[in-house]
């Protein structure tokens, strides 16, 4: 039991919490169309905090190994969703249409910032090059994931281009006037690293019971059964397998040093939820919005047990020979 809940996150287990009271407990339409507009406000702010938190100069210098970079770019916006595109059609028979549908968004986020770097890091890895790619990935995931949304799977949740303009409206442009205001902000907003986690966890939080609450009203999770959730844990496990192996044998064929491989490990094979759970906010019909977010829950939970393994097994190997297969 120790050993277990060494691995869960206290997060997660709030984000379950606040799941399982939105099924159990309906709320009252006016105020689920509160928290919907809470909702909106809070990722907004959580982009402006973003582009105010984060260096300019960190964006230009990441730029410049352009092997771990682009490495990280193929593997987290091309590789993931044609693995995504690929498995759906196999997946969907055990997960439902529901589960199969967010499964498949969740292969066309960016890459996770805070669990990437800091498991590059505990593995001996290229943590600079870690924080570069996985802010990168961020930054053009603002516009990539809607446009992959809409060519992936517009047909069949009605995404457009009213979406992408959405997104560049209540994210891109918040986290640009951040940028503007980080060379006076940005020291104040990096010593307190509350405000950020603060904004972050409770503005994932506030979507979560919104679109929640939005499903239960609609009686979407009358349509799931408990076959469908074993199905999504066990699909979900296999895409991160699949992805941290090609991730890892990815590096060697490119014959990267073990920092860089390390990096292109955590950061290639990872999903973000504090951008994920947000985005399909905006992106999404509100009648869907449920449904694509429980498959980033268990993904996120899946990486971090998974990854916190194979760091500590990593840090053990030898930095000289750098071999290990996990």
């Amino acid at each position: 039991m120790k050993v277990l809940l060494r691995y869960i996150d206290p997060f997660i287990v709030s984000i379950l919490a606040i799941l399982v009271i939105g099924i159990l407990v309906p709320i009252p339409a006016q105020w689920i169309d509160l928290l919907t507009i809470m909702g909106t406000v809070a990722v907004m702010i959580l982009f402006l905090v973003y582009g105010m938190r984060l260096r300019t100069s960190e964006i230009i210098a990441g730029l410049t190994n352009l092997k771990l970079q682009a490495s990280v770019l193929a593997s987290t916006f091309i590789v993931f969703p044609i693995l995504g595109a690929v498995t759906q059609p196999l997946f969907r028979p055990w997960l439902g249409a529901t589960f199969a549908l967010g499964l498949l968004y969740l292969t066309l986020l960016p890459s996770t910032v805070q669990s990437s770097i800091s498991f590059t890091s505990i593995a001996g890895g290229n943590v600079a090059g870690a924080v570069c790619a996985a802010t990168i990935s961020n930054i053009l995931g603002m516009v990539l994931t809607p446009l992959l949304v809409m060519i992936v799977m517009g047909a069949s949740t009605g995404v457009g281009w009213g979406s992408i303009v959405d997104v560049l409206v209540k994210l891109l442009i918040p986290f640009i006037i951040g940028q503007l205001l980080q060379p006076k902000l940005g020291d104040k907003v990096r010593a307190n690293k509350w405000l950020t986690k603060t904004v972050d966890r409770g503005t994932i939080l506030i979507v979560v019971a919104s679109s929640v609450a939005g499903a239960t009203a609609r009686g979407l999770w009358s349509t799931l059964t408990w076959g469908d959730v074993i199905g999504l844990v066990i699909a979900s496990g296999i895409l991160l397998a699949i992805m941290m192996t090609a991730s890892w044998k990815t590096g060697h064929l490119l014959k990267m040093n073990r920092g860089d491989n390390i990096a292109l490990l955590m950061c290639g094979s990872k999903k973000s939820l504090a951008t994920g759970l947000p985005m399909a906010a905006i992106i999404f019909p509100p009648h869907i919005v449920a449904a694509v977010t429980v498959p980033i829950i268990v993904f996120h939970q899946l990486q971090l047990m998974a990854a916190a393994v194979i760091a500590k097994r990593l840090a053990t190997t030898s930095a000289q020979t750098g071999e290990t297969t996990w």
